[in-house]
């Protein structure tokens, strides 16, 4: 699904450039669950930006589902990101005083493909697959706990049907037990309905419930191994 070769990002600071990203190379295949683990500052999150279609490499190439994603234009990438690409947040960036059933629904109403009389029926089933219980979905979100609002961040992700989640720290603001029932949340996607998972973290704890460990410190990939001890909750 992904192949990124040689990936370099330098940002321009004054007079100095900033190389963040140094030669990264990388390929994952569909149904995958894989974490990128680094500290602060490694280049995690610009990598995360780039496989979003959120930013561009300096150098390097970046192929999604066969597509060189910086040959095309910046409408045929916006269309990639709201049609192939589900986001998690760290803040969950859902709207305080709109339902969660809305909030989920919000991105179906920029994508042409969903009928208008399907967009509640598929914003359900994404709340069903995330795990989160019927009764809350006439709820504002900020009438939720921070697990119930990720879960509802989760449905927003799943609900136009992506080919690749992308979570970025996405138990940074919840205590560890509900963080656990995310990471549960992740795993049951990917296990039982196949899609394809990028978590990037700085914990190894939330790296260990990935199949997949690819870690990344001053900007540049120092191992990618399968992950035998893999936290199962």
């Amino acid at each position: 699904m992904i192949t990124c070769r040689h990936l370099i990002k330098i940002y321009k600071t004054g007079e100095a450039d900033l190389k963040v990203l140094k030669d990264v190379s990388f390929s994952l295949g569909r149904g995958e669950f894989v974490a990128i683990m680094g500290p602060s500052g490694s280049g995690k999150s610009t990598l995360m930006h780039i496989l979003g279609a959120l930013d561009r490499p300096t150098e390097g190439q970046y192929e999604f589902n066969g597509q060189d994603m910086f040959k095309l234009s910046d409408n045929q990438l916006a269309e990639i990101r709201s049609q192939k690409i589900g986001f998690v947040f760290q803040s969950f960036n859902l709207l305080s005083r709109t339902s969660v059933l809305r909030n989920v629904m919000l991105p179906l109403i920029y994508n042409p493909l969903v009928p208008k009389a399907e967009r509640q029926l598929k914003a359900q089933a994404a709340l069903t697959a995330a795990g989160l219980s019927a009764d809350r979905w006439q709820h504002l979100s900020n009438q939720l706990s921070g697990g119930q609002m990720q879960r509802v961040a989760i449905a927003r992700a799943l609900v136009n049907s992506p080919d690749l989640i992308l979570a970025d720290e996405p138990t940074g603001n919840l205590d560890s037990q509900t963080g656990e029932i995310v990471l549960n949340t992740f795993q049951r996607l990917n296990r039982r309905q196949g899609h394809t998972i990028v978590l990037i973290t700085h914990e190894r704890y939330v790296a260990e419930h990935a199949d997949r460990i690819i870690k990344i410190q001053d900007g540049q990939i120092i191992s990618d191994e399968k992950n035998f001890n893999r936290r199962i909750v």
